[in-house]
């Protein structure tokens, strides 16, 4: 590979540390913009997109690997127009691409590397592509060459392509948001909780295998039902735990990694992220002051410590993320071998601190490396020492710090110093947070520092809001999350002040309100926001309902609203919030595990709705309507047989459905679908058989899933144990562009 570093191309200009990274390619980048849109049409020639961000590891590998090499470069150049895009400064233009990707692909991911007609339209995506071709993964050479073959001699079956592709965008977009007429019904949390307890890792906490993400949204819904369901409390305190005392946190510096890339939580991908440590602290601070956790609370603020220490700017605001990487070696600032750590630490110290942070055993990272982890917790640890805690912290304390210190002298990753308004909202919302209900007033003050360089620098002369600042350059108009995530704060910034009546964050967050409602609300009157403002560089706009590694900007803002409602009183906000509600429920009933923000904003909707005045408008069906309408669609017809000797009688289920309506199946197609299916009380089943089903293709799934329509019959044996037994059959009618709520029927068995 030959590189080349002679020269500048125009990402120089720019203030991103991400496009700042490719400055000295020898690719004829562009930033996205007109010129390189208008260069484009004019030459007719395909666009090469590459989205990326800062923090990204393998954007660094395909950096070094391919865009640094002059040979590649010379294809990029003479055959497209090569994009370069930070997917944290225009984050509505990553999720329109990055639906391509997954759409194409199967699967998405940075970098995202997306090509696409002048017009906008993509016809192929990918993530990394290695510099040579590998096992059946082509090159990037290899991709390069085929596609501007395609192009030149194939241009109709791109164009095919694209349209196709542009058809299924459209359609995953637009199904996010559609008017309805009222909120999704408070059961869709209930059942995003059954969903999610599926997937809970019963031995290390957290769900599914590796890799394993913090997740805030599955966090908020634990803690929201963590008192009235027991298995919530302890999927949430498992959870946390396991978090908390892997490799994952800091164990040094404080502060959480991105993720972990094993179930035990030891082994983290290394970046950090601000929005994660923001969410985070919050939810630390949360658990802390409900189940008065120490651990928690200890968790809680050396998490406000590390963003004070390492991730705030002079200003007080706060930076984005730091790098996983030193020179190419992902981890290489935070794992230590075991001479490094006798030496550090000395002998007898160090026999101390091994089995407390997991340095006892056999190296587990690459190699001959560890990552400092709790492997029990240390109140367990100091009981079987026979020592108060307080006492094994204290003696824990100078040793960490000498760690630290020497972890200090190393070669520091990268840190992304540019000021987004919606990250900066979610730390500000943590601190406030926590230093209310952790009594730290220094916590709120660092908030409200920085809450205030925003409403100052991030709203230049009194214009709107907007996205990103750096080194004195503001970029990019707000995007919903902005307004969302920073309402969030300055909400929490109120109640940490103990306001009483209006103040300057209630009036802040009022005008904020105001401007999102009118930048970005829908012209037709449906509820809900759209993720930016019209442009003509955007060829969709869409709502976002489900949760990413941030819970979904509608549904923040929804809890906004309601929060304003909570303080003011002015029906306004609530009326808002039911209208936005109503508009997402057909995809929170129909993808609750995927909504579970929104879910829970309506949860927290109809219980307050069910302490005051009733909410819903006068043509709004109530939760019993819509029940007694679940009922109509499906008329179950029972048999049982006479009982047996060995006491197993045979039943008979035949359900006939309406016209026009369909049950999920059972197995369901996906995850997050409710499957037709029968339980019983006071009973025992065997030998169930459920019918096939039939195959459709609904608006909202990539592949066709497997329904019950007509007349359906489900047969099984059944054994009375009580007098009393019932059979419960448990289903959800959907029509073609909406879902009731799932109801269970009961029939009496003795």
């Amino acid at each position: 590979m030959t590189t080349t570093n002679s020269r500048s191309n125009r990402l120089a200009h720019e203030s991103s540390p991400y496009l700042l990274l490719h400055a000295h390619n020898p690719v004829d980048w562009y930033p996205w913009g007109e010129e390189a849109l208008a260069r484009a049409r004019a030459e007719d020639k395909p666009i090469f997109l590459s989205v990326g961000y800062s923090t990204c590891y393998w954007c660094h590998v395909m950096e070094r690997e391919s865009f640094s090499d002059s040979n590649v470069a010379a294809l990029m150049n003479r055959e497209f127009v090569n994009i370069k895009l930070d997917r944290e400064e225009r984050p509505e233009l990553d999720e329109i691409y990055m639906i391509a990707t997954q759409i194409l692909a199967g699967q998405g991911g940075w970098p995202n590397s997306v090509f696409l007609t002048p017009d906008l339209k993509p016809f192929f995506a990918g993530t990394y592509f290695p510099p040579e071709d590998h096992r059946g993964r082509p090159s990037f050479r290899t991709v390069l060459t085929g596609l501007s073959e395609a192009w030149k001699t194939r241009r109709s079956d791109v164009g095919e392509q694209a349209e196709e592709l542009g058809i299924a965008m459209r359609r995953a977009l637009e199904e996010r948001g559609k008017p309805g007429a009222t909120p999704p019904a408070p059961e869709a949390a209930a059942r995003a909780l059954d969903q999610l307890a599926r997937r809970f890792d019963l031995d290390w906490g957290g769900f599914g295998s590796a890799p394993k993400f913090p997740s805030p949204s599955n966090l908020d819904l634990l803690l929201d039902f963590a008192e009235e369901r027991e298995e919530a409390d302890k999927m949430l305190s498992a959870t946390l735990d396991g978090m908390a005392m892997g490799g994952l946190f800091d164990q040094l510096a404080g502060g959480f990694h991105r993720y972990a890339t094993d179930r035990q939580w030891r082994v983290p991908h290394f970046e950090k992220m601000l929005y994660d440590n923001g969410l985070l602290l919050e939810v630390y601070a949360r658990a802390a002051a409900a189940q008065l956790d120490p651990f928690y609370g200890r968790t809680a603020r050396a998490t406000a410590d590390f963003l004070a220490r390492e991730m705030t700017s002079p200003q007080g605001a706060f930076w984005s993320a730091i790098d996983a990487e030193t020179d190419g070696r992902e981890g290489a600032y935070y794992a230590w071998t075991r001479q490094e750590l006798e030496t550090v630490l000395g002998r007898e110290d160090y026999a101390f601190l091994a089995p407390l942070l997991g340095f006892d055993g056999p190296p587990f990272f690459e190699g001959e490396h560890y990552v400092l982890h709790l492997p029990e917790r240390l109140e367990a640890a100091a009981a079987k020492r026979k020592m108060e805690l307080a006492t094994l912290l204290a003696e824990i304390e100078p040793l960490r710090a000498r760690l630290l210190a020497a972890r200090s002298e190393r070669k520091r990753p990268a840190t992304d110093d540019k000021i987004l308004t919606d990250w900066n909202g979610t730390a500000i919302a943590g601190l406030a947070t926590a230093g209310r209900l952790l009594a730290v007033p220094e916590y709120v003050e660092r908030a409200a520092r920085a809450a205030d360089f925003l409403l100052t620098n991030l709203r230049p002369a009194g214009g709107s809001l907007h996205h990103a600042w750096r080194a004195g350059t503001v970029k990019v108009p707000a995007f919903l999350a902005d307004y969302a995530y920073l309402v969030r704060g300055l909400l929490a910034l109120h109640r940490a002040e103990n306001a009483d009546g209006e103040s300057r964050w209630l009036t802040a967050a009022r005008e904020l309100v105001a401007e999102q409602d009118e930048r970005l609300g829908d012209p037709t009157g449906v509820g809900g926001w759209f993720a930016a403002a019209a442009s003509s560089d955007v060829l969709f706009r869409s709502k976002e309902v489900f949760d990413g590694a941030l819970p979904a900007a509608n549904a923040v803002a929804i809890e906004n609203l309601l929060d304003l409602f909570a303080i003011t009183g002015e029906e306004g906000f609530r009326e808002a919030a039911r209208r936005a509600l109503a508009t997402f429920a057909a995809p929170v009933h129909q993808h609750p595990d995927g909504s579970k923000s929104m879910a829970l904003a309506a949860r927290r909707f109809w219980r307050e709705a069910a302490a005051g005045e009733e909410p819903v408008l006068d043509d709004t069906p109530t939760l019993e309507a819509l029940a007694a309408q679940a009922e109509q669609v499906v008329s179950p017809q029972f048999e049982i047989s006479e009982e047996r000797v060995d006491g197993w009688r045979a039943f008979r289920l035949v359900l006939d459905i309406a016209r026009g309506w369909h049950l999920n199946a059972n197995p369901a197609s996906l995850e997050q679908l409710v499957p037709t299916r029968v339980d019983a009380q006071g009973a025992r089943l065997e030998r169930v058989i459920y019918p096939s089903g039939t195959e459709v293709q609904l608006g909202f799934a990539e592949k066709p899933i497997v329904v019950y329509q007509g007349r359906v019959e489900i047969t099984g044996e059944v054994a009375l144990d009580a007098p009393e037994a019932r059979l419960l059959l448990t289903y959800q009618p959907c029509d073609e562009s909406r879902c009731l709520p799932p109801i269970t029927r009961v029939a009496t068995l003795g």
